[in-house]
């Protein structure tokens, strides 16, 4: 007999064995909410009650077994969800989930693919977990990368199968494991091929396991329940609270508040150890950090992969075959990708040694994961064969795209343009890869100057995520469209820009390398400088920072500027203090000395001579005001970008930030930062540092008018602070 509900199927079979199948027809993935939890509710119900089963299997009639909660409705919790209410959120799913391992019948979770958040609190609050046996079907407990804490029971569940160590390594890092990963750490018990999860977790059944959780037992102990008494819980817990501090300063609540919920709910009977998890979750969903991740990194990052930019009306465009011009780091990566994607490359360079030395790189970084068993010796000669290395430029004939990504000179940039719109199709598409040079003024060598577009991919390619499409003041709709065709069948994120000098990216980048030189000049010590920039949650410092991108570039740019009489430029401070390190030999890690020293029998270290060029001051700032100062010049900048029209939307300023140069994840980016601190008080403090510092703090008479007027970024920013 079959039970229909609305998002999952239950049926009873002769063996006494109940299935619940998950199956929501009006999505592609399950997923956690009110529907589901209301189903699975009468279904543990009814099962409960039926003396003719004896026990239940969970899985999946979809590919995957089960994401976690609808994060569209996760962003909502700041400014729209009081804490009672979010405690609710949370508690409805905990309740459910006790209410399954509680049942009195064994409870199997047949996992037929991928099971991330709540999905895989839901396995947990089963009694036995069957994985499919499938490098794609990865489990885990990623909320922490989204600013909160498993909030079904996942601290405490996690913690009870494995321990506090074990336990806090998956939940303060968020990562997924595969099956193999997950059987060996103990958080999964038996692995099957996907079409024989079932029949396995029904063999575990017919064993007449206990129908109860080791937990719920009588006489139930475990060391961690002992706290602080025991010398190896004391050691994890401070060197997680320590860890936390390190990686992301104070910034990101949810790394402690797992810690507090985990420790804490040791000390607890269950029931008691989930309530208290599902206040933190709370805490954490009605505060604008996890808003802010939520926003940026998942809502408005799928959004421009699923095309948000793209143009209306425009035929989708196919690549079977791009000429990659370049095969220098950049053109080597852009060969890469797009060889793992199934296009063919036609790499070009200045002699086949060059061109075949860029394929080389491919064949590098596939070997090292054939090595590691990531990738088969068949795929990796399967891709390599789709990258043609030559000097031919006739080779391009018929490609459907050209990647350009040569020197930064527009001489050299200039002929490459002629020799390939020599031989391309009419048709086709010219993409030039660059960090500075503006895309109308190299459209000026173009034939075709409305197929002419910019894009700036980011250094390594294979890893970064990111590409900032620039639009020239003529290129067209099929252009972009295409361009961003392109960047989804690679798998990569685009935001879209204007032309202008340094675009977006590079241009907002440079305000903080400056700042930090700027605060060089005045005398703060360069450790604190450093340290200031990390804890606010930059990668790497600025000083650091400066010696990977070469000072001569810096200053080039800026003399460029002045030379130009950009109206643009924006004066910036520490600009003396690049002269000097470039007139003392040290403008650069690539040529072997910048603010820091690189041994080679050990890590960098900052140069101790920065003292006698650059005398620390004897009164030094507080470090609140130095990380002030590096998160106002960004978010300044960015605004000015927004208002010159080189941005167009707030989402594209927020993943340019993010992921173009690590702007900090708990902002949400830097003009979701302008509305977290609220725009009015932003102005305000902007003020303070102008009269300071000077007027690159300044805010402009569009950003006060902003301000005056209540308007926010984000429109839902404006409700909220209602």
């Amino acid at each position: 007999m079959s039970y229909e509900y609305r998002v999952i199927r239950v049926e009873k079979g002769a063996d006494g064995v109940a299935l619940i199948v998950l199956d929501n027809p009006d999505e592609t993935m399950n997923v956690v909410a009110g529907r589901f939890i209301d189903d699975m509710n009468a279904a543990i119900a009814d099962l409960r009650d039926d003396a003719s089963v004896t026990g239940v299997i969970l899985t999946s009639g979809k590919p995957a077994f089960m994401a976690g909660a609808d994060l569209k409705l996760m962003v909502t919790g700041y400014g729209r969800m009081t804490k009672r209410e979010a405690y609710e959120f949370s508690h409805n799913a905990t309740r459910m989930h006790r209410a399954l391992e509680t049942m009195g019948k064994p409870v199997a979770c047949a996992l037929n693919g991928l099971a991330l958040g709540g999905g895989f609190e839901l396995a947990l609050a089963c009694h036995h977990r069957v994985l499919s046996d499938d490098p794609k079907a990865i489990v885990g407990l990623p909320e922490v990368t989204l600013g909160l804490l498993p909030a079904s029971g996942g601290t405490q569940r996690m913690v009870r199968l494995v321990g506090i160590e074990k336990a806090l390594k998956l939940l303060l890092t968020g990562k997924s494991q595969k099956p193999a990963e997950a059987l060996a750490y103990g958080i999964v018990d038996a692995l099957a091929p996907a079409d024989k999860v079932v029949d396995k977790a029904r063999e575990w059944l017919a064993s007449k396991p206990e129908p109860t959780q080791a937990w719920d037992r009588k006489g139930y102990f475990i060391p961690e329940m002992r706290g602080m008494l025991v010398p190896e819980n004391a050691t994890a817990s401070s060197l997680a609270a320590a860890n936390i501090a390190r990686d992301g300063g104070y910034n990101q609540p949810a790394g402690l508040a797992i810690l507090s919920a985990v420790f804490d709910g040791m000390q607890m009977p269950m029931d008691r150890a989930l309530s208290l998890e599902s206040k933190f979750f709370a805490n954490l969903l009605t505060d604008t950090v996890a808003r802010n991740i939520i926003r940026t990194t998942f809502i408005s990052k799928q959004a421009a992969e699923k095309g948000a930019r793209r143009p209306a009306g425009v035929p989708k465009a196919s690549f079977t075959r791009i000429g990659v011009i370049g095969a220098g780091m950049m053109g080597s990566g852009i060969a890469l990708v797009s060889a793992a994607a199934g296009i063919e490359v036609v790499l070009i360079d200045r002699d086949v040694a060059a061109a075949e030395k860029g394929k080389a790189y491919s064949q590098k970084v596939w070997g090292k994961q054939v090595e590691r068993g990531q990738l088969s010796q068949a795929k990796m000669d399967e891709m390599l064969a789709r990258i043609t290395p030559t000097d031919d430029f006739a080779r391009l004939e018929g490609v459907q795209l050209v990647v350009e990504a040569v020197f930064e000179d527009v001489g050299v940039k200039n002929e490459t343009i002629r020799k390939v719109e020599a031989v391309i199709p009419a048709d086709a598409i010219y993409a030039s890869n660059t960090s500075t040079l503006p895309i109308t003024g190299l459209a000026e060598a173009s034939q075709r100057p409305d197929q002419f577009i910019g894009l700036h991919f980011f250094s390594p390619v294979d890893r970064m995520g990111l590409v900032e499409v620039i639009m020239g003041k003529q290129t067209g709709s099929v252009a972009l469209a295409t361009a961003l065709d392109f960047i989804a069948r690679i798998r990569k994120t685009p935001i879209v820009v204007n032309d202008s000098r340094g675009f977006y990216t590079s241009r907002v980048f440079q305000t903080l390398v400056y700042e930090g030189a700027a605060m060089l000049e005045e005398g703060v010590e360069p450790a604190r400088i450093e340290n200031a920039a990390k804890a606010i949650g930059m990668p790497v410092g600025p000083l650091a920072l400066l010696d990977e991108v070469t000072m001569d570039l810096c200053v080039s740019i800026v003399e460029q500027a002045i030379a130009q009489k950009d109206p643009n430029y924006v004066p910036r401070g520490g600009v003396p203090v690049l002269r000097t390190m470039i007139g003392l030999g040290r403008g650069s890690r690539k040529a072997g000395a910048g603010f820091y020293d690189y041994p080679s029998d050990g890590p960098k270290r900052l140069w101790k001579g920065l003292a006698e060029h650059f005398p620390p001051a004897a009164e030094q700032p507080d470090q609140d005001e130095l990380k002030t100062r590096f998160l106002y010049v960004q978010a300044i900048e960015t605004a000015r970008c927004l208002e010159e029209g080189v941005l167009e939307t707030a989402e594209d300023g927020d993943l340019g930030s993010l992921y173009g140069w690590g702007f900090p994840a708990w902002t949400g980016g830097t003009l979701s930062y302008i509305d977290t601190v609220g725009i009015a008080r932003f102005v305000a403090e902007a003020d303070r540092l102008t009269q300071a510092y000077g007027p690159r703090f300044a805010p402009s008479p569009w950003l006060r008018e902003r301000a005056a007027k209540g308007e926010t970024f984000y429109p839902e920013a404006k409700k909220e602070a209602a």
